[in-house]
């Protein structure tokens, strides 16, 4: 301890709420801790510029499960953690360890990134861990308003904060891989240009690599691995991580564009009895554990994530600790939604998944998490996991079978085109009509958890050998189709139809029905090299490249094409359909399925498990607007007879830019091509 600071500070009882560090005053904060087993517990404070540490106060009061201290005289930037002591007993979930520092859970800004060191971890050496933050949080939002995009106009564009601009030449250099280095200019155009409404953020959370990439000299790159909730991870800063992440959600406001989370509410990085944080206060209550016989055993963490524990978003508190995590996302970061990664973790009471769950139930009347754009990925790898469909109707969810068929039916797979139909029309076979709007599905070709769009067209299989799991890991069902060269090629008519194979993906896509989710970098072409788990590979096989040779500038210029022909026809963005009652106010709309010949299709016309064509027309029953689709995913070119008028041609798949040459003639017969579709107004 240093003896010059330690009668600086006077220590009063303070409040057990709000739980975490609180600024009652210039240079006073009350501290209050959830450490119900714990027989003590320390507030460690430190130095800001050499983390040496500057006092040891002991929490002298507690209320119910809750320690508390209110401390005067703390000076801006002082850094603290928090040491607890108690039973250390693993077979009854007590593991306190006395001189072991940890990270409070409610701390909203750490000075540094959480590098796992094994020499210092076993040796309880302080500097293993970084420290909180204690400073005023001061910020000029500039009168910047949330763009509250409609949740039927969303496009979203997935993207890393290092990936996205750690190799754009327009990025100064030591902006790259930054918060600030997406407030840039030239980021900023390239999302308006392209036409998306909201940014979606792998986790910024501060999060840890997991010792076992460590070792391999690998790192966690999309950080799906947190260690705090609240904080955004230094990483990513110049300076300041907080003010920083504010001005890029700032910034994008000023611009138009929402921001929102990915999440992980599932699990932490204190797998393997890791004791960083959560473990070392409370155990036994953050965490699920399995149960034999009625009886818990506490040495084995329950796994529904993958990582190697699950945390307990039943209990009270651990509920309490994530919903006080999104309200302060959302208000004092101002971000417009969530993506709840393992989404189904938090739902389960009794270790079951419940749609009316407790945690669900509360953000359902929370004033101001009920607001913003819920997104689910529905699914956990516990028992029951899959639940696609069973979220609340103000939530959307991860459609993989809107995935699944889209990829299968280009594929030219067997039996799609029923599936096919009904995945473009919403999913109402999931997303059921009169209960809940088409928006409730999240569509989508590529993710970053699989192959981009490139690698998606030039890989047969993953390649996965860069990640030391002998190729073992990431999903073998791609339903992808190279083309007849495994991987990047120079034959002109190979490009020519990965390319265009390309483009009817995304023309799919965009004329789907529900929020559309775009993998940032696949408008530029980027591949991952067939790797299709590239979680551990902060390199350039995931940062994304800007440097565009001719055919990957006229695919860019197509992907901007049809989102705007998205956002220009309200149909593709929400089709309401007369025998839909869930919405009453508003456009209708009919759709009428054809034959090549004009005449209207019939029910025995879907049952051809080879048939690889459909052609629909769109009507909006108010101002009788048409939109025509010629969808020919087969070998042959298919002559279409264009049904009850004449048409302008709009897109056609088989262009570059899918600009036809005479795009202003009518017409009322037409030859599409194979493998192509067309849109026509």
């Amino acid at each position: 301890m240093d003896t010059e600071h330690k009668n600086h500070w006077v220590s009063s009882v303070g409040c057990a709420y709000p739980p975490g560090p609180s600024q009652t005053g210039v240079d006073s904060w009350n501290f209050a801790v959830y450490a119900p087993d714990a027989a003590a517990l320390w507030l460690c404070l430190f130095c800001a510029d050499t983390e040496e540490p500057l006092a040891e106060i002991e929490f002298f009061a507690r209320t119910g499960e809750m320690w508390h201290l209110h401390l005067t005289g703390i000076e801006q930037g002082t850094l603290y953690g928090l040491r607890a002591d108690g039973v250390c007993q693993a077979s009854s979930g007590l593991v306190f360890e006395r001189g072991r520092l940890l990270i409070d859970p409610y701390a909203k800004q750490l000075n540094r990134a959480l590098v796992w060191n094994e020499r210092l971890y076993q040796a309880h050496s302080h500097y293993m861990v970084p420290k909180a933050v204690l400073k005023t949080a001061e910020f000029d939002w500039q009168n910047a308003k949330k763009p509250a995009i409609p949740r039927e106009k969303t496009i979203i564009y997935e993207a890393h904060v290092k990936g996205l601009t750690k190799l754009h030449p327009d990025v100064p250099q030591e902006l790259r891989g930054k918060y600030q280095g997406m407030c840039h200019s030239a980021i900023i155009r390239h999302l308006t240009d392209l036409g998306v409404t909201t940014v979606q953020l792998l986790p910024i959370a501060s999060f840890m690599s997991e010792p076992r990439l460590e070792k391999l000299k690998l790192s966690n790159y999309w950080g799906y691995n947190p260690i705090n909730f609240f904080a955004p991870d230094a990483r990513y800063q110049v300076d300041d991580a907080v003010t920083e992440f504010k001005e890029l959600v700032r910034t994008y406001h000023q611009h138009g564009l929402e921001v929102i989370l990915d999440v992980v509410f599932n699990h932490t990085a204190e797998a393997e009895d890791y004791r960083l944080s959560f473990r070392g206060l409370a155990n036994r209550h953050y965490y699920l554990f399995e149960n034999h016989a009625d009886i818990t055993d506490y040495q084995h963490n329950c796994n529904y994530s993958g990582c190697g524990n699950t945390l307990n978003v039943a209990h009270p508190m651990t509920q309490r600790l994530v919903l006080d995590a999104l309200r302060y996302w959302a208000t004092e970061m101002q971000v417009d939604g969530f993506r709840f990664d393992l989404a189904v973790t938090l739902a389960r009471e009794h270790k079951r998944f419940d749609a009316y769950a407790t945690f669900l139930q509360v953000i359902a009347q929370d004033p101001v998490l009920s607001q913003l754009k819920l997104i689910a990925e529905p699914w956990d790898l516990g028992p029951f996991g899959y639940q696609l469909g069973q979220f609340p109707a103000h939530w959307s969810e991860l459609n993989d079978k809107c995935r699944d068929t889209f990829r299968a039916f280009w594929r030219q797979d067997p039996g799609q085109l029923p599936l096919f139909a009904t995945r473009l029309l919403g999913s109402r076979d999931i997303f059921q009509k009169h209960h809940k709007p088409a928006c409730c599905s999240v569509n989508y070709i590529s993710y970053h958890d699989g192959f981009t769009l490139q690698d998606l067209v030039s890989y047969q299989d993953k390649h996965n050998w860069l990640n030391a799991e002998q190729n073992r890991d990431g999903h073998g069902h791609n339903l992808s189709l190279n083309y007849g060269v495994e991987g990047p090629t120079h034959d002109a008519g190979i490009l020519h139809k990965r390319y265009q194979h390309k483009r009817n993906l995304v023309a799919t896509l965009m004329l789907s029905q529900g929020i559309v989710h775009w993998l940032g970098g696949d408008e530029l072409s980027q591949s991952q090299q067939g790797n299709n788990n590239a979680y551990c590979q902060d390199n350039e096989i995931s940062w994304l490249h800007w440097q565009l040779d001719y055919q990957a500038t006229q695919f860019l210029s197509f992907v901007k094409k049809m989102i705007r022909l998205r956002q220009q026809f309200s149909c593709l963005q929400q089709l309401s359909l007369l025998d839909d009652q869930y919405q009453l106010h508003g456009d209708k709309h009919q759709v009428s399925w054809y034959l090549a010949d004009s005449s209207i299709k019939q029910d025995e016309d879907w049952t051809d498990p080879y048939k690889t064509n459909c052609i629909f027309v769109i009507e909006h029953l108010k101002d009788h607007r048409s939109l025509l689709v010629i969808i020919n995913a087969g070998d042959q070119v298919l002559q279409v007879d264009l049904p009850k008028k004449s048409w302008q041609l709009l897109i056609d798949t088989r262009y570059e830019t899918g600009e036809p040459p005479e795009k202003a003639a009518t017409r009322t017969r037409y030859l599409q091509s194979e493998r192509s579709l067309s849109i026509w107004s």
